[in-house]
Parts: structure tokens; sequence; C-alpha cells
């Protein structure tokens, strides 16, 4: 009998850890779609006018604002599901009291990204948005081509000589110059917490297959 301890301990130990693992990313998944339902609910919460101050704790808050932009812009590359590659168009945005501050306007395809958008007087339904799309691996933007590959509020806002502020489409009334607004959504945020979870219950199978298969070949030996 003591033959078997050994690995039976070591196969129960191992399995009662996987499955903990497991367990505790079923947990984080109960906790990330809360936190999804939450944001969600933020974003869908009633517009209101854009507050005098703002900051990053404002991040999903539907605004509305009335403005004029000016013709300056940032294209971001970008694709959509329906009509492929092509670029978000950040504009440089003067509201009617006067503030300096960004619009994401939506996507245009590549064949569109150099036609005229001059001044155009819009009225905007969207959201705060400080997206963390940067990261080591993001190319610096293209500044000759006007080309940016991940939007960089702080970095745009210097770009376009604005307040760090962004405000991302979901509507908008007046000549929208072809721009299709790309609502703030949380599909984008990752949750692969019950795909992690199947991952380490596998592996306790595994485990506990492995242990089985050793103690029968110990078993064996005795005979």
């Amino acid at each position: 009998m003591r033959r078997y301890l050994f690995p039976l301990i070591l196969g129960v130990v191992g399995c009662a850890i996987l499955i903990g693992l497991g367990i505790w990313q079923l947990q984080r998944m109960a906790w990330k779609e809360g936190m999804l339902a939450e944001i969600q609910a933020q974003i869908d919460a009633p517009a209101m006018p854009l507050p005098a101050q703002v900051d990053p704790s404002m991040k999903y808050m539907p605004v509305t604002v009335s403005g004029t932009t000016t013709g300056d812009e940032i294209d971001l590359l970008s694709h959509t599901k329906e009509q492929g590659g092509g670029y978000q168009v950040v504009s440089r945005f003067i509201t009617d009291d006067g503030r300096e501050i960004m619009v994401d306007r939506g996507f245009v395809p590549q064949e569109a990204r150099h036609l005229e958008r001059g001044p155009v007087r819009l009225n905007v339904r969207g959201n705060l948005h400080w997206p963390d799309e940067k990261s080591g691996s993001t190319p610096a933007p293209n500044l000759d081509e006007n080309i940016w590959f991940a939007r960089d509020v702080p970095a745009m806002a210097e770009a376009l000589e604005t307040q760090p502020v962004l405000v991302v489409a979901s509507f908008v009334e007046g000549d929208a110059q072809g721009v299709e607004p790309i609502p703030v959504a949380i599909e984008g945020i990752p949750n692969n917490h019950l795909s992690y979870a199947v991952q380490w219950f596998m592996i306790a199978a595994v485990w506990a297959g492995m242990t089985a298969a050793l103690i029968w070949r110990i078993r064996q030996r005795t005979y």
C-alpha cells in the first residue's frame, strides 16, 4: 500500500490545485461579466452636455457636443467587417462654447481617405473615451502621411492642439461627409476566462488520468 501513497498524494494535490485554478477562472469570468454589464450601462445611459471639467474617470460617459470641425484630422488605420480596411477619422472640433476637443467621427474606406473634409457644423452624441490601444509593439505614427496606428489621446491632442478630450461619436447630425460612426462598444474588451477555466479542468483530467495510469503500472509490478 505504501508504494501507492506518494503517487496518490501527488495526484490528489495536483488535481486539487488545477481544479482550484479552474474555479478561480470561473469566478473571474463572473467578475468580468459584471464589469462589462456595468460598462454597458454607462454607455447606454442618457447623454448629457459635455462637463466643464473632464478626466479619465468619466470614461464611457455619454455626452452631447455641438460645434464645428476645423478640417484638421488624424487618420487612424482601421477596418470593419463590412468594408474591410480603411481609417477612423479623428477631427479637431471647436464646441459652441469655444472648447477645443477631438471627435472620433468614425470610419471611411481606403478610397475616401483623401477626400476633402473641410470645416462643417455638427451635433454629436457619443461617449467620452480614453482607449488603451497603444502597446510596446505599436508603431509610431507616420506623421508625414498622417497615419496613426492607435488612439493615444494625449499624443493626438498634442498633434491637433486640443484638450486631451476625445468623444467617440455614436450619432452625428449634420453633414457627416461620408464618415460612418463606430460607437463605443464592449465587444473589444476581452473576456477569455471561460476558455481558461476549461483548459485548467482539462489539464486536471489529464493529471488524474496520468495518476491512475501510474498507480496501475505500480500495481502490475506487484504480480
